[in-house]
């Protein structure tokens, strides 16, 4: 897969997320910061804390009509080392010097081993990222309904497309280096979350169907939530599905995505310090809060549908068997996907043959090995703005919520 385009490794991968916000009342928080990178006591809930600083300047720049002027500006802003956008409102230059850097205990020998661990099994974590995270984002009632009501969720296959810039940029083998790219793109994400948390409460169709107290969306919170539906399922999966990891991957894996959550304004305090931590706090965020909605529904049939625009060498059906199998029957019976057993019966076989050919525990090819390969190829291409090579979709600030 390391041919794949910019935009084509992206692709459906973390198709809603960071945009993350649950249908269900959220569970009391009990997880302890002796757990964090901030090794603190205490049981502080990120619910209830967002991102004052820019969440103010985001609030100015949209009540001045300042929204066009600022996307023009950060347009060509995208390489970690270019110089900060000129003709931006002074709090935001301001701002974006202090926040475009990493956070003082990050490790580069780490990213870096993390960089090469994605490029390494970059297969895997686009399957992952796409039939698996993806569509467990429209089960996760806030950020389901938020993206739906979103100026985006008007036209999913450009939202995607952006959102997955993130999440390339990401395991880019450089993303962290002045060379990369993925501050600058974590800097754009942030600002896009506070432009969000201001225009989201103003809808009534969005604020009516929040059932909890929480009614600002995109709190640490659910950027925690969304952190667990994208690195902590993989890892736990990458586990499940025996793919080889050693010690020191697992840990550089975990540490970008630590950086990540740090770079779009998540505190110290929240952000697990090991593995066994995060499956401990995604156990109490993530999992009690899946349930589906009908918006979710919506945008998972949306998401489903957009490989329609290129051949994917299978049908339907077997697109939502390798749903059914790697996020289980209880989301795919929520989200009515049909039902194709000989799909199902060769993906429950030929996929775990699949990775042990790939990982070399067997030696004799799987005669569905091609099925495979040309499959996770072309999911790749149909988020491309059908299948359309070229560069990256822009980061924007949004002026709106859904159009009507």
């Amino acid at each position: 897969m390391e041919d794949l385009s910019r935009r084509g490794f992206i692709s459906l991968a973390a198709a809603l997320g960071f945009v993350g916000i649950g249908e269900a009342v959220a569970p009391t928080w009990s997880w302890a910061s002796t757990g964090s990178i901030a090794g603190t006591d205490t049981y502080a809930d990120p619910q209830w804390v967002w991102d004052d600083r820019i969440d103010a300047i985001m609030k100015s720049v949209l009540d001045n009509g300042q929204v066009s002027a600022v996307n023009t500006a950060i347009r060509p802003w995208v390489d970690n080392n270019d110089p900060l956008p000129t003709g931006l409102p002074a709090d935001l230059t301001a701002y974006l010097r202090d926040v475009n850097t990493l956070p003082a205990w990050a490790d580069m020998d780490k990213l870096t081993l993390a960089a090469d661990f994605n490029r390494r099994k970059d297969t895997y974590f686009f399957a992952l990222y796409s039939v698996g995270s993806g569509i467990m984002s429209t089960v996760i009632p806030r950020e389901a309904r938020s993206v739906y009501w979103s100026k985006g969720g008007a036209d999913m296959q450009d939202r995607a497309a952006k959102t997955f810039t993130f999440g390339y940029d990401l395991a880019q083998l450089h993303a962290f280096e002045p060379q990369g790219q993925f501050v600058v793109t974590a800097n754009k994400t942030r600002m896009v979350h506070a432009a969000v948390r201001h225009l989201l409460p103003q809808l009534p169709h969005w604020k009516n169907g929040a059932t909890e107290n929480n009614q600002i969306p995109i709190s640490n919170g659910d950027i925690l939530v969304t952190f667990h539906s994208l690195g902590t399922f993989v890892h736990k999966k990458f586990k499940e599905w025996r793919i080889p990891m050693t010690p020191a991957e697992e840990e550089a894996y975990l540490h970008s995505w630590q950086v990540a959550i740090s770079l779009l304004g998540v505190q110290d305090q929240f952000i697990p310090r090991s593995w066994p931590d995060a499956y401990a706090q995604a156990a109490q965020v993530l999992d009690p809060i899946l349930a589906p909605t009908t918006e979710g529904k919506e945008l998972a049939e949306t998401l489903l549908g957009l490989p329609s625009s290129v051949d994917l060498g299978v049908s339907r059906g077997f697109l939502n068997e390798f749903v059914r199998y790697t996020l289980g029957n209880q989301i795919s019976d929520w989200l009515d996907l049909r039902r194709d057993y000989a799909s199902a019966a060769l993906i429950k076989v030929a996929w775990p043959a699949y990775i042990a050919f790939r990982e070399g525990t067997i030696d004799t090819l799987p005669g569905s090995y091609y099925l495979f390969d040309q499959f996770v190829r072309a999911l790749a291409m149909a988020f491309l703005n059908g299948g359309e090579s070229g560069q990256t979709t822009p980061i924007e600030i949004p002026d709106m919520n859904r159009p009507s």
